[in-house]
């Protein structure tokens, strides 16, 4: 099989703790809070409702929209990845980046917006930031735990 799915250890019932449940319900939430601020983005943008300063020179907004949402998802997926032809792939991004990648095309067909590679190279490197800040702060598992 091409794809197999890998999912992180889940802890102990005796290792996970009260504040570390608490901790994961935060992330939930910003990552729900994110999401719905990321999606209501898009649709303005659809209708033509974001102003020009937004969407002129746009770069920085692709870069931090991305890298936050990469950042946040993965995460919230648990750091989880996949199996690509022997390689482990880190699920979320991968997914993202394929989300990214159609609704960029999708861009070309909307009256209100247009096909821009520097955008879409510009979510690239938010995604691949956000992976890298994710990775750097992902919980460590403490020995004896």
């Amino acid at each position: 099989m091409v794809f197999k799915f890998l999912q992180q250890a889940s802890p102990s019932p005796t290792s996970f703790s009260v504040a570390q449940a608490r901790a994961n319900l935060r992330w939930r939430i910003w990552a729900i809070v994110y999401l719905s601020v990321f999606l209501l983005i898009m649709l303005l943008a659809y209708l033509g409702k974001l102003p020009p300063e937004l969407t002129q020179n746009d770069k920085f907004g692709h870069l931090f929209l991305y890298g936050m949402a990469t950042f946040l998802g993965h995460r919230l997926f648990n750091y989880r990845s996949m199996r690509l032809r022997g390689r482990s792939l880190p699920l979320f991004p991968v997914l993202f980046s394929l989300f990214t990648t159609v609704e960029e095309v999708c861009q070309g067909l909307s009256p209100n917006r247009s096909l821009d590679w520097l955008d879409l190279i510009a979510s690239f490197v938010g995604i691949a930031i956000g992976y890298g800040l994710a990775t750097w702060f992902k919980p460590r598992e403490r020995p004896g735990a």
